[in-house]
């Protein structure tokens, strides 16, 4: 099959590259001697590998602020102004095959569509990753629909995303519009995002973990906290207790940010890592006995996930033409349940 040249959002081979949450934020103080011109073409000229149309969506969707008000592109910018602006992540170019690969959508319109993200998928190519990724298979769905968006721009938008192995709800935008309008709600923090996990370790109380995330400073693929340091950037994670195991817990996880691995990070840094997370320790037994009979059990439970014990259970946003709410759920992938039950039995059995 020949392939098309897509544009698809920046270089997700090595996924922590980059924030889960796909835009980027920008700020400009106007010099004292600027000429009064538009903002349109002042940020044009600020960002050249920006389009003017980009700007003008961004402007239009109210990512465009002036001295903490929101402005249109027409907008004449003054000496002393502060401009702030939210925009997609910038894209590259990868040859890239629609592929039918199956996926669970959940709902779709002419703008967006939500899937429930199946475990062991990666969500977009990148060196290492150029075929069977959730993108290969929404460009196939998108290039095959009877009746298309006239104003659907060649990619599906991503402006979140999930690890390989974790499963759950993901929006994808359609067109530059929803793209541009999705990523302000992402900045502003007013989507709804509750996951759900197992973690090691018999957790008593509700609670949350405040602490900057950045890059471990001893291993670059993983991810640390850095409580009282300018490193990294803010991150906060609320959880609650939804049942106790004794030796692990079951968890809903409410994201106030969204950083890279964040749950999976946090919950390590308080005693309590993720079920089965090869990269963050949860992949051995941490509590428990010795036993050969318990050990061949956690083993079993381990062989259940292809990674760590976490599902993007639910997210909602306002609808970006509509302004209507949205929300979504998704139950638990079957294995997931099924490690679930596993432990309520043997906790029950013993």
């Amino acid at each position: 099959m020949e392939s098309n040249k897509i544009l698809i959002d920046d270089d997700a081979a090595f996924e922590l590259e980059n924030e889960e949450e796909l835009f980027e934020h920008y700020r400009f103080k106007v010099d004292p001697g600027q000429e009064i011109i538009r903002i349109d073409k002042y940020l044009l000229d600020r960002l050249p590998n920006t389009s003017r149309n980009k700007i003008q969506v961004a402007a239009k969707n109210g990512n465009v602020h002036v001295n903490g008000k929101k402005e249109k592109q027409n907008y004449k910018v003054k000496p002393g102004d502060e401009v702030a602006m939210v925009l997609p992540y910038p894209i590259r170019e990868f040859e890239l095959i629609p592929q039918n690969i199956p996926i669970e959508i959940l709902y779709e319109d002419n703008e967006l569509l939500i899937v429930n993200k199946a475990a062991n998928m990666v969500v977009h190519p990148g060196y290492g990753n150029y075929s069977g990724t959730l993108v290969n298979a929404l460009v196939y769905h998108i290039n095959n629909l009877p009746n298309p968006p006239n104003d659907y721009y060649g990619r599906p938008g991503l402006v979140h995303r999930i690890d390989k192995h974790t499963t759950g709800i993901l929006v994808i935008a359609k067109t530059e519009m929803a793209l541009t309008h999705l990523a302000k709600q992402f900045y502003d923090r007013t989507t709804e995002r509750k996951c759900i996990a197992l973690v090691w370790g018999d957790l008593k109380e509700d609670g949350f973990v405040e602490g900057n995330i950045g890059r471990s400073l001893k291993n670059r693929k993983v991810m640390s906290v850095f409580p009282d340091s300018d490193y990294g950037k803010f991150a906060k994670t609320h959880y609650k207790v939804i049942e106790r195991f004794g030796l692990v817990t079951l968890l809903e996880c409410k994201l106030e940010t969204g950083r890279t691995h964040q749950i999976r990070v946090h919950l390590k840094y308080i005693g309590h890592p993720l079920f089965n997370d090869l990269e963050y320790g949860g992949n051995k037994i941490l509590r428990g006995t010795i036993s050969v009979p318990y050990r061949k059990f956690v083993e079993n439970c381990f062989s259940l996930l292809s990674g760590q014990a976490l599902h993007a259970k639910s997210l909602g946003f306002i609808q970006p033409s509509t302004t209507k709410k949205l929300f979504f759920e998704s139950d638990l992938p079957v294995p997931f349940a099924n490690l679930v039950s596993n432990w309520r039995y043997y906790c029950t059995d013993k």
